[in-house]
C-alpha cells in the first residue's frame, strides 16, 4: 500500500495522487469523485496497472474547478462541462458568479425547495464543510445584493433546509448547521467592512434581546447589522436574557425602542412585553417610554395593544429607522428605506 502522506506530498510537486488523497484534499467523498468520472468524464488521465486511478495536476485543477463552480450554484452537469472545456489560464482567473435563477434541483442533499441558485451553492459548500468557500460566498452576496436580500433569500432558506435535514436525520448534519451558523454570524458582524454604512446617530439606542429561554440569536444579529448599516445606534444583549437583567438594561440605557425576539410560542412572554411598554424614565414632565417591538415566529397570532409586530428583517429595519427620522442618511443599495 502506498503511504498516504507520500501521496499527498506527491500532489504538491506535480506527481499523481490517488482518489482517496484527492477526496481528502477537496473535502468530498471518494464516491463523489468516482461518480463525477462516470457521469461527466471528469476522471484521471492515468490509471496505474490499468485499474487504480492516479490524478495528475491537470486532473486535480479540473476537479477543483468543478467544486468551485458547484459551490456557486452551477448545476453539476453544467459545471462539469465548463471544467472540462476551460484551460489552465481561465481557471487561474476564476469564474464569474452565475446570475440568480430558480429551479435547480441539486443542493448538497438538502431539502431547499424553490430558492435562489446562490442558496444551492451555499448549501453544497456547507455540506462539504468547505469553510473558506462558505465565508467567501456569504461576503460576496452581501457586497453584491445587500444584507436584507442576502438574509431573506439566501441565509434563511439555507439555514431552514439544514434544520429540516438535521431534524429528519437524528444528529446527522448538526455539524453543517453549526458551521453555517458560525459563518453567517461572522458575515453579519463584518457588514461594516462589506457595505457602505451611514454615520452613527447620537441618540438613544435600540435595545435588542432574546426573551428568557430563547437561544436563537442570528435574527437579532442580522437586525443589529442592518440597523448599524443605517447608522441606528444599537445595544444587543444576545440569547436568553433574564427578566431582571433586561429590565435593568432598559433603566440604565433608556432606549428609544426594545426588540424582543422569540423563535417559539413557548418562549414568547406577553406579560414581559407589556411590562416594558409601561416603563418610564426621565425628569417629571418629560418622561419617556420605549417603543416595544415583538419579532420572530413565537409572537405569531398574538396581537397585543401597545406592541409593534415586525414580520421580517426589512420590516423591522424600516420601522426602527423611522424612529430617527431625518437624523439618518439614505438607505444603502438593496436596503429598506425608513417609512414615514
Amino acid at each position: 500500500m502506498v503511504d498516504e502522506q507520500q501521496e499527498d506530498r506527491g500532489g504538491d510537486d506535480g506527481a499523481a495522487v490517488t482518489t482517496g488523497a484527492l477526496a481528502r484534499r477537496l473535502g468530498v467523498s471518494p464516491t463523489t469523485l468516482r461518480s463525477w468520472d462516470r457521469r461527466y468524464g471528469l476522471g484521471p488521465a492515468v490509471r496505474a496497472d490499468g485499474r487504480h486511478r492516479r490524478w495528475t495536476r491537470q486532473d486535480v485543477a479540473m476537479v477543483e474547478d468543478m467544486c468551485r463552480l458547484t459551490a456557486t450554484g452551477v448545476p453539476p452537469a453544467e459545471a462539469a462541462r465548463i471544467a472540462r472545456e476551460r484551460g489552465p489560464a481561465e481557471r487561474a482567473g476564476g469564474a464569474a458568479p452565475p446570475a440568480p435563477v430558480r429551479g435547480d434541483r441539486a443542493g448538497g442533499g438538502l431539502p431547499l425547495g424553490n430558492v435562489r441558485q446562490e442558496s444551492r451553492g451555499l448549501a453544497r459548500a456547507a455540506v462539504r464543510l468547505d469553510a473558506p468557500e462558505v465565508q467567501g460566498r456569504l461576503n460576496a452576496l452581501v457586497r453584491g445584493h445587500g444584507l436584507t436580500v442576502t438574509w431573506d433569500e439566501v441565509m434563511v432558506p439555507t439555514l431552514r433546509a439544514v434544520g429540516r435535514k438535521w431534524a429528519s436525520s437524528g444528529d446527522r448534519y448538526v455539524e453543517v448547521e453549526h458551521l453555517l451558523s458560525w459563518h453567517i454570524s461572522t458575515t453579519l458582524r463584518s457588514v461594516p467592512l462589506l457595505v457602505p454604512t451611514g454615520p452613527p446617530v447620537d441618540a438613544a439606542p435600540v435595545l435588542l434581546a432574546c426573551v428568557p429561554d430563547e437561544q436563537h440569536t442570528l435574527p437579532l444579529e442580522a437586525l443589529h447589522a442592518a440597523l448599524g448599516a443605517r447608522g441606528v445606534p444599537t445595544r444587543i444583549l444576545g440569547a436568553a436574557v433574564p427578566v431582571e437583567a433586561l429590565l435593568a438594561s432598559v433603566r440604565r440605557v433608556g432606549p428609544a425602542a426594545v426588540v424582543l425576539w422569540s423563535q417559539a410560542r413557548s418562549t414568547a412572554s406577553v406579560p414581559l412585553a407589556q411590562h416594558l411598554t409601561s416603563m418610564e424614565w426621565g425628569v417629571k414632565g418629560a418622561r419617556r417610554s420605549p417603543v416595544v417591538l415583538t419579532a420572530g415566529p413565537g409572537w405569531a397570532g398574538r396581537t397585543v395593544p401597545g406592541l409593534v409586530r415586525c414580520h421580517n428583517l426589512g420590516d423591522a429595519t424600516s420601522t426602527l429607522s423611522a424612529l430617527y427620522g431625518d437624523l439618518l442618511g439614505p438607505a444603502g443599495p438593496g436596503e429598506p428605506a425608513a417609512e414615514g
